[in-house]
C-alpha cells in the first residue's frame, strides 16, 4: 500500500510530465506481481517511469533505491504491460525515473530520461 508522500509524488511526477508533453497511459498499474508507477507516451516513445518521492531533509538522491534488482523487476512489469497493450508495441521504450522531493512549501522535482538501459540475456 502506498503512503501519503508516495502519492502526492506520483500525483505530482504525472503533472510535471504531462506538462512535458506526456500523455499518461497507466498510473499505478499492475500485473501481478509486477506494478509501474507511471506509463506515459510522448513523441519520442513510450516510458515507464518509476517515482521515488521523500520528504526534506534527505541524505541521497532518491534515485539511487532503483537498484539492479528494482530495474529488473520494472522491466519485467513493462514486458508485461507490452503483452497487454499490443497497439504500443513499436514504440521506441524508456525506462525513466521521476524523483519528488518535498520541502516544506517548495517541491522538487528531477527526471532522469532513459536512467536505465536494460541488458536482456
Amino acid at each position: 500500500m502506498m503512503d501519503a508522500t508516495g502519492r502526492r509524488g506520483e500525483d505530482a511526477a504525472a503533472l510535471w510530465l504531462e506538462s512535458r508533453g506526456h500523455s499518461i497511459l497507466s498510473r499505478n498499474w499492475r500485473g501481478g506481481r509486477v506494478e509501474l508507477d507511471i506509463v506515459s507516451l510522448d513523441p519520442e516513445g513510450i516510458h515507464f517511469v518509476e517515482v521515488k518521492s521523500r520528504t526534506a531533509p534527505v541524505m541521497a538522491d532518491p534515485a539511487v533505491n532503483v537498484n539492479h534488482a528494482k530495474q529488473q523487476h520494472l522491466v519485467a512489469a513493462a514486458r508485461r504491460w507490452l503483452k497487454g497493450n499490443p497497439a504500443f508495441g513499436a514504440y521506441e521504450v524508456f525506462f525513466d525515473i521521476v524523483t519528488v522531493i518535498f520541502d516544506h512549501t517548495k517541491t522538487h522535482i528531477n527526471y532522469y530520461q532513459q536512467a536505465f538501459i536494460p541488458t536482456y540475456a
